[in-house]
């Protein structure tokens, strides 16, 4: 059994870019200033010039050595010894309260507002029929 090493195919490394972009091949022509069909032209091609590499860079965000120098087992690397999920932090990013319960709350405290004012109503109008019986 032989150990080829992959071929330096270029294209594919700008394919691999784009995509982790989340970045369509329309987008990128765009960016360049050509078609769909170019962008998909360079993509399968194992070699391009360098100006028109510098172009694809530059509309990428890129610098040409990152796509040169692009390994998709080196991006896994990286992610997978960055990427850390830690069930027992205190942190909470959600929602720590469920908003009905407060909606509930907000509810009934405008229901106590209302039975004093119906209250204070109920004295003011007993206060003046007291006032009225004494004149």
């Amino acid at each position: 059994m032989s150990t080829l090493t992959k071929p330096n195919h270029i294209g594919r490394k700008i394919s691999r870019i784009r995509e982790l972009k989340d970045m369509k091949q329309e987008a990128l022509a765009q960016a360049m200033g050509t078609n769909q069909q170019t962008v998909s032209i360079l993509e399968n091609s194992e070699d391009i010039d360098d100006e028109r590499l510098a172009e694809v860079a530059k509309a990428l965000g890129v610098t040409v050595e990152a796509i040169k120098n692009f390994s998709e087992e080196a991006v896994l690397n990286i992610i997978g010894n960055t990427y850390h999920v830690d069930n027992s932090s205190a942190v909470h990013y959600g929602c720590t309260f469920n908003p009905l319960d407060k909606l509930i709350e907000a509810h009934e405290q405008q229901i106590k507002l209302y039975e004093r004012l119906v209250q204070a109503e109920k004295d003011k109008v007993e206060y003046l029929e007291k006032l009225l019986k004494t004149k």
